[in-house]
């Protein structure tokens, strides 16, 4: 179900997960055409519920969405053992939500409309980024 290769060794892949069917589709279009591997979510329970996918290798996760929130999914995965890399975005930044996401991990918190280029420094600063079968 997660399989993300490339016709050759497994990749790590960015997970976006993210309550909005056209963040989610422009993140994906985004991040393919800038080489990434990505898998997208329309929920924490969506993610969680194959287990969770060892592939990953940084999480995209919008801090407001129905049920589990983003923040609560990174806590969750921290109490769980994962050190996987995130990173929060929100439509609506404050200091205290900032705050959380640091508290639990998270690189950043990007506020909506994300700056494409700050997004993507992020994730090449975090992923190993060789060639494919390299």
């Amino acid at each position: 179900m997660y399989d993300v290769s490339r016709n050759g060794p497994v990749m790590a892949a960015i997970f976006i997960v993210d309550d909005d069917d056209a963040t989610r589709e422009s993140l994906r279009f985004l991040l393919e055409s800038e080489g990434f591997e990505v898998a997208d979510f329309a929920s924490g329970a969506e993610l969680m519920a194959g287990g969770w996918p060892p592939l990953a290798g940084c999480l995209i996760l919008d801090i407001h969405m129905p049920g589990m929130s983003g923040l609560d999914l990174l806590e969750s995965l921290r109490v769980a053992g994962s050190s996987v890399p995130a990173i929060v975005v929100t439509g609506q930044a404050d200091p205290a939500a900032r705050a959380r996401a640091l508290r639990a991990g998270a690189l950043d918190l990007l506020e909506k409309p994300l700056n494409d280029s700050r997004l993507l420094d992020l994730l090449r600063a975090v992923l190993d980024r060789a060639p494919p079968g390299a």
